[in-house]
């Protein structure tokens, strides 16, 4: 890595993705195989930016039951009653597991409107119209009003959301990290390339013991 990519982890936020259990949940709605798997990588690295009072942002998605604001891909089956993380349903809410109390649970009419969710003294909730997690979002604003250059990216599912959302950071001139076993569906190729765009793909282990 070069001094211009190398994370900054005492200056870093945790951003986890769609951790949601439409997602997650086996025989949910729009289950992603392998994210339930990658729960408990997940809540170890929930536990340790707690710890260390690091801001940790938990990015969302959320669609009408008319599809009126789905991707363009999606309208069709979500018009149709094909219901996904429909706001104020259960499926949306973030995995039981990943939240800091039992009882939170997501204020999506404040979402919608672009209001982030306070969720815990440095832990937030931010709703993404769309793959990336800074397409129309005030997620750049935020992490620098917070003092944050790197990002520590987890979540579901890497072809889609956590892939988009790595290189709008990078975009951005954000240090990025991917944890890799902190990631649903990451595949050899996706390692290479986001390697050679000057990712830093590390296991929980290692971000544990570097944040201890």
């Amino acid at each position: 890595m070069s001094v211009f990519t190398e994370p900054r982890f005492l200056s870093s936020a945790l951003v986890v993705i769609d951790m949601q259990n439409d997602f997650v949940v086996p025989g949910a709605a729009a289950c992603v195989a392998g994210t339930a798997e990658v729960v408990p990588a997940i809540t170890r690295l929930l536990e340790v930016y707690r710890r260390r009072g690091l801001p940790i942002v938990h990015v969302v998605r959320l669609y009408k039951p008319d599809g009126s604001n789905a991707d363009l891909c999606r309208r069709v089956s979500i018009a149709a009653g094909g219901g996904i993380v429909e706001p104020d349903t259960d499926g949306a809410e973030i995995v039981a597991a990943l939240k800091p109390s039992p009882g939170v649970r997501l204020d999506a009419s404040s979402l919608l409107a672009e209001v982030a969710q306070v969720i815990g003294e440095h832990e937030f909730i931010l709703y993404k119209p769309r793959w990336g997690a800074f397409y129309r979002t005030t997620l750049e604003v935020f992490l620098r009003e917070h003092g944050v250059d790197t990002l520590v990216f987890a979540g579901c599912n890497f072809p889609n959301c956590p892939r988009t959302s790595i290189y709008e950071a990078s975009e951005r001139d954000f240090r990025v990290v991917l944890a890799r076993d902190a990631v649903s569906g990451l595949y050899p190729k996706g390692e290479e390339e986001l390697a050679a765009i000057g990712v830093k793909l590390m296991d929980t282990d290692e971000l544990a013991s570097v944040l201890a």
